[in-house]
Parts: C-alpha cells; structure tokens; sequence
C-alpha cells in the first residue's frame, strides 16, 4: 500500500514516515513541506532517521496525494482542509490526526468524506480510543451527581487547547449524560466564578516540558472520586494507529470515520 506523509519533516510526520516503512505490505510513497523547508528535496528515509528510501520531500502536495492510496496527515487546520480536497479528488483516503478544527474547517472534511474515506480522530492510540469508551460508559451509569473535569498536560509547543483527545473525551462524557458539550463544557475559571454548575464539564489544561501527552477523567462524587488517566510516553503509538487506520480504510465506501470504527470498539 502506497502511503504519504503530509508535513513529513516535522516531529510526528518523522514518526509516521518510521511507522510506514516498518509496515509489512506498505511503502512510503512520497512526503510534503511547505515550499521553502529546508528539507524540501532531500530523501525522506534521511530526514525520518531511517535508509534512505529514494523517495524524496515535495512542495508538490497535489503530486505527492494523487500517487498514494492513502495520506496520513498531523499537521494544521488549514492544510489539513487543502489536503482534504486533493485527497477527495484522488480518492485517497485520508487519516487526519490533525487537531484544533473550526465549525467551517469541521464541515469542508465532512464534505471531502462524500468522495473519499476519511479516518479522522482527536488521538489515534488504542488505549485513548479505549478511554474514551470507558468515559462515555462511566458518566452514564453515575449520572449528575458525579462532577466531571478533564485534565489534560501536553509539551511546551502544543498549540492548541483543550487538546483534540480532551474534547474527544469531553464528548463521550457528554453523550454518555444525553448532554450537549457545547452547553455543558466548562474551558476557562479565573476570579469570583461562584460555585460549581450542575452538570458542568469542566477542562484543565497545562503546558510544560516535552510531555507526549496524559489525559485524566475525574467523576467527583461526595465522599469518593474516580479517576480514568491515559499517558503516552512515546508518538510512536499514534504513527502506528495512523497507519492501522490507513490500511483499515483502504476500499471502503466514502464516509467520515473514527479509530473507533477502525478499532471495532
């Protein structure tokens, strides 16, 4: 299986081109930066740390997609939305890991996934995926009397906040209360907030060091709490998700959809 690597040079794209090349039955087919990154034109084995592959590092996304049955794409937004319709008109599917979406960039995916598969998810890790059933299934059995807060810690040059898995867990407690997020979440505290709202979902979010990423779910109840915590100590986990996805959509009917249909869970 032919597999791309959008922003190839950069941390995670590294991981994802090491992931594919250690795939059996897939090879890196090709990889994109922006026009002008120093790494443009150089193998892309080289810049992954692995044998060079002989394939080298476009600016060329149109080219690079339309040679791929599939892309796997942690990059921005607004690339992420671009790439989306290249790979629509490719019929390449398209794993997005990417995160901090918009509404309107939220819906131009949606669109892309009418023409091609989209496998799109806040983390692509099985035990994320695994959490975030287990959030859903805990918030309805406990019901409003458990207070729910969700804290999440990432590296220094995260950029976005809360994080994409935060808001994927976010939603499974929120579905799992019959609740829509966007009423019940609670993402910023400061000054005279007065107390706690019923059925509150709240978020916390720190930044520091070279954290890959720990996501808590606390059910705080009277007299006891329970606490749902996921660490990831190494990216790899999220590359070789991407590229389960990648392969996991290969000939599937267009649609949107998540590391739980691929997963089965």
């Amino acid at each position: 299986m032919k597999i791309a690597v959008m922003g190839a040079a950069g941390r995670m794209g590294r991981e994802l081109v090491r992931a594919i090349a250690s795939a059996p039955g897939c090879i890196v087919s090709g990889g994109t930066e922006a026009s002008g990154n120093p790494c443009v034109g150089r193998d892309i084995g080289e810049v992954a740390g692995i044998e060079p592959t002989g394939t080298r590092i476009s600016d060329d996304a149109a080219s690079v997609i339309a040679g791929a049955d599939a892309i796997l794409d942690f990059t921005s937004p607004k690339a992420t939305v671009d790439f989306s319709r290249l790979a629509a008109k490719a019929r390449a599917v398209h794993v997005i890991g990417t995160t901090g979406f918009d509404a309107a960039t939220e819906a131009a995916i949606a669109d892309a996934a009418t023409k091609t598969v989209v496998i799109k998810a806040g983390n692509m890790s099985l035990g994320v995926n695994l959490l975030v059933e287990l959030t859903r299934k805990v918030a309805a059995a406990l019901g409003p009397d458990y207070d729910i807060e969700i804290l999440e810690m990432h590296h220094r040059m995260k950029v976005d906040a809360p994080s994409g898995t935060a808001l994927m867990l976010g939603n499974a407690a929120a579905d799992g209360r019959s609740v829509n997020l966007d009423r019940a979440a609670v993402r910023v505290r400061d000054g005279h907030t007065g107390p706690r709202g019923e059925g509150d979902i709240g978020f916390a979010t720190l930044r520091g060091g070279n954290v890959v990423g720990d996501h808590t779910v606390i059910f705080a109840g009277d007299g006891e709490r329970i606490e749902l915590t996921h660490r990831a100590t190494d990216r790899g986990i999220f590359a070789r998700g991407a590229v389960k996805a990648a392969i996991w959509g290969k000939g599937r009917a267009p649609g949107l959809y998540s590391m739980a249909d691929v997963l089965g869970i």
